[in-house]
């Protein structure tokens, strides 16, 4: 499948694995084409014989020759390079997530910065079954390290907040997660009942990323697909992808995987929206439509304060008086107040956020686009 991109008429190969080398590959492709891009690289482990277990059998660890480099200068150009491809790709409010532990994070992070990306958050990934350290003479490494990133620091960025804190019951979704690691059912194996790939991803953990940073129709590259862990979470959410995979056995993998993966239905993929991109509805209107008097009284939570409605849509308290923000704000001794949830009117002697009365309105002039979620 293609898509021809809006920024240059050039198509995008569109949900298909690309075979090959992902910075040419990169270069290769219209730049400002992507939305997201979540990178797994090579994390350059530097392994240096066998790990056995206690009963002496051997470890399948990530030895791979793809995972080798020279030295840690040879890592540091190999990622430059592919994260200025990644930079050139991405759209001007696209972002990107890397995925790594302390055997390369730091030094990621760092040209991340150098190539331009804003931070947004590192996110710490502990694992709730994590691998023992066998010899003992470590911590048990019981977790890995995302870096969000946006494309620059003007980036206009996709951040479902309230999709994530539903997700979390009701909670805001913190910087730290416990997921499981890839096992079980999910962990794909080869003919010889090996593991298909040493660092398969679970699907829990691009499920969150996808969900918390892409909207259904957005493009998600993988430049280091493997098995295509992102490629099929993206598919059942009705995110397209490309992937880009030099081995021939991931892609094998990864193709058999994906043809097996159906994409949820079209009801089932939309996440609750954030109350910041719901349209703006001034509290002056709230004034104007009659629906709070001047000179009405409101309340805050508890019933400690009290402000009246002027007729400007600003309210006055004792010896303060601005908008309902600001009121707030003042009567707290904040530096900040949502006016909307802490302030509440009666009705039939019942206290009613005024924020209903700001729905109501979004409701009557936006339809479905302005209900709160």
């Amino acid at each position: 499948m293609t898509k021809t991109t809006k920024q240059t008429g050039a198509s995008l190969p569109l949900n298909e694995i690309l075979a090959g080398d992902c910075i040419d590959i990169m270069n290769s492709l219209p730049e400002g084409s992507v939305d997201l891009i979540f990178a797994d690289p090579p994390y350059n482990l530097q392994l240096k014989g066998e790990l056995r277990r206690p009963d002496n059998s051997k470890v399948d660890a990530v030895d791979d020759h793809w995972d080798q480099f020279s030295s840690f200068g040879a890592y540091d150009d190999f990622t430059r390079a592919w994260l200025r491809a990644a930079q050139r790709l991405l759209k001007p409010n696209g972002a990107i997530w890397v995925i790594g532990s302390y055997h390369n994070i730091f030094r990621v992070g760092s040209a991340m910065q150098d190539a331009g990306f804003w931070v947004l958050n590192d996110v710490v990934w502990r694992k709730s079954n994590p691998m023992p350290n066998f010899k003992g003479k470590r911590l048990t490494n019981a977790h890995e390290t995302l870096i969000w990133a946006s494309k620059n620091e003007n980036a206009k960025y996709t951040f479902n907040y309230e999709a994530l804190k539903a997700l979390n019951e009701g909670v805001q979704m913190r910087s730290d997660w416990v997921l499981p690691i890839c096992n079980g059912h999910e962990r794909l194996k080869d003919e010889n009942g090996d593991k298909a790939h040493p660092t398969q991803k679970p699907e829990s953990l691009l499920h969150r990323v996808l969900v918390a940073t892409t909207n259904p129709g957005d493009v998600v590259l993988d430049p280091f697909f493997g098995t295509g862990t992102t490629g099929a979470v993206a598919k059942m959410l009705g995110r397209d992808f490309i992937g880009i995979e030099r081995e021939e056995a991931y892609r094998k993998a990864a193709l058999e995987r994906l043809s097996r993966v159906r994409k949820f239905d079209a009801s089932g993929l939309e996440v609750t929206g954030s109350r910041r991109a719901e349209p703006r509805v001034p509290f002056g209107q709230v004034v104007e439509r009659g629906m709070l008097r001047p000179g009405e009284e409101l309340y805050s939570v508890g019933s400690r304060f009290k402000a009246k409605v002027r007729a400007d849509g600003t309210l006055v308290g004792n010896d303060v008086k601005g908008s309902i923000h600001q009121v707030g704000a003042a009567y707290e001794k904040a530096p900040s107040c949502n006016g909307w949830t802490y302030w509440h009117f009666k009705r039939d002697g019942k206290m009613i956020p005024i924020d209903i009365l700001r729905q109501q309105i979004r409701a009557e002039l936006y339809g479905d686009q302005g209900q709160s979620h």
